[in-house]
């Protein structure tokens, strides 16, 4: 059995990037899940990870050779108001894996404890936050969402204080990398413009080696955010906090945190307990990912010529390049949601769809999954509107193949996350791991997990989701 072999590439760049920071460890760690399929997708080994020597690493007590322990430093803009100083308050990267095929990925150990970035705070998390980022970042890698992904949850068997003491967790996150919008504003607000240009040449390295330029690399990740906030749409996925923090240069989605799917359909739906002005609702994503964009942007036109004008001229243009991409990836995605290839009479549909949906808050995952049948039309009370709209889209002959390769039958339903939740703070992880298997499976319409794929009933119902922090 082998330990990790480590190849620190961010740990070399310039010291004011993070700080050097030993995990606290956990009194009692006790492992809840380990993800042997992604383990072997980084060449990691599986038996070690369980092993004692994995376990201590996985719960923070002892790093093996070669790890490099450190918080990041960033800013942020958080619902729009800059924090010059975030950092990982509690989280800390212990290190670079290369995978079998070349990709290089953070090892990352969520609720770790304190660091100089932690404020009040003490660094920690509860085993809420930690189930709830494993179930829905394993079900995005599922849907083929770029996103951060889950190694490990671990037990620490220490009390963290919230309103109450709850059971302490830690997470082992794997991410293409942990940069963010928020690092670069960390350094572009100090007008640090070495440390600008070493996190740029370092970004353009590890994600975007075909950027030959600061703009090039901004057009690129432009694009791939474009990408991803359509894919978020067509599963009803709400980020919940959209900080410029919460956005990593990479394209994959991070920090879950408050993070909710909608069960019935409504464009101004909020869950995040701190987003009291929907901010953040499913609606307004597209566009507030072209406000962190322009952050972005900002830190990079220092670094792109002499004349200024012109580069901030280039730069906003290539945010202004937004909202087309974007609309051309959310049509291909929504299209294929109702099994039809891109174009107006197929957007003229799903407009009209999505109104129906929303008059009456249809269940969003199970109209469109149902559309491969005929559950589509119990989703609604008005079903002779459905039916007109129904006849209209089956005379353009739609894939049903498509629809339900495209159309997941389960979601992480909010209420089915706290079911699991709850029964892990009283010792029960079986909820959890059924849960898993099934989002692990999102297209596979079992018997068995029949009952995860129903909406909450009113008494079920989760209104609110909260950071856990």
């Amino acid at each position: 059995m082998n330990a990790p072999v480590f190849d620190n590439s961010y740990a070399a760049l310039p010291p004011r990037m993070f700080a050097q920071v030993a995990p606290a460890g956990s009194p009692e760690p006790e492992l809840i899940a380990l993800n042997r399929p992604l383990a072997a997708d980084l060449g990691l080994d599986a038996d070690w990870l369980e092993g004692p020597d994995g376990l201590a690493m996985l719960a923070g007590n002892r790093l093996p050779q070669g790890a490099a322990s450190i918080a990041q430093a960033y800013a942020g803009h958080q619902f729009g108001h800059l924090s010059p100083q975030l950092g990982d308050g509690r989280a800390l990267m212990i290190g670079e894996v290369v995978a079998p095929d070349g990709k290089r990925f953070d090892l990352q150990l969520k609720g770790a404890g304190r660091t100089p970035f932690s404020r009040q705070g003490d660094g920690k998390s509860w085993l809420g936050p930690v189930l709830r980022e494993y179930l829905d970042s394993e079900f995005m890698a599922a849907m083929g969402v770029p996103t951060t992904r889950a190694l490990a949850a671990v037990a620490t068997g220490e009390r963290v204080q919230r309103e109450t003491g709850l059971p302490g967790g830690v997470m082992t996150r794997v991410a293409a990398s942990h940069i963010r919008v928020g690092t670069f504003e960390y350094f572009g607000i100090r007008g640090d413009t070495e440390a600008l240009r070493a996190l740029t040449e370092h970004v353009i390295a590890r994600h975007y080696p075909e950027a030959g330029s600061p703009l090039e690399l901004l057009e690129h990740v432009i694009a791939r955010q474009a990408g991803l906030i359509a894919q978020w749409m067509s599963l009803g996925f709400i980020h919940g906090v959209m900080n410029t923090d919460n956005m990593a240069i990479s394209g994959e989605t991070i920090d879950y945190g408050p993070a909710a799917f909608m069960d019935g359909y409504h464009p101004d739906t909020v869950f995040s307990s701190i987003d009291r002005h929907g901010r953040y609702a499913w609606a307004e994503q597209p566009h507030v990912a072209i406000w962190n964009l322009a952050q972005f942007a900002s830190c990079l036109i220092p670094l792109m010529g002499e004349d200024q004008d012109l580069a901030v001229e280039r730069a906003t243009k290539a945010v202004h390049a937004f909202p087309e991409i974007y609309q051309s990836a959310w049509l291909r995605r929504f299209c294929a949601k109702i099994g039809l290839p891109p174009g107006e009479q197929a957007k003229a549909l799903i407009d009209r769809l999505l109104d129906l949906m929303a008059s009456e808050k249809a269940d969003f995952t199970r109209v469109f999954a149902g559309l491969a049948g005929s559950g589509a039309r119990d989703e609604f009370v008005a079903r002779e509107a459905f039916d007109e709209w129904a006849s209209d889209w089956q005379a353009l002959k739609p894939d049903m193949a498509l629809i339900a390769r495209t159309n997941p039958v389960r979601i992480p339903r909010n209420h089915r996350i706290e079911e699991a939740i709850q029964a892990a703070v009283e010792g029960d992880f079986a909820p959890f791991h059924r849960l898993d298997a099934a989002l692990h499976a999102p297209f596979d319409d079992r018997a068995e997990w029949s009952d995860l794929a129903l909406p909450p009933t009113e008494a079920e119902r989760v209104r609110r989701t909260f950071c856990g922090t």
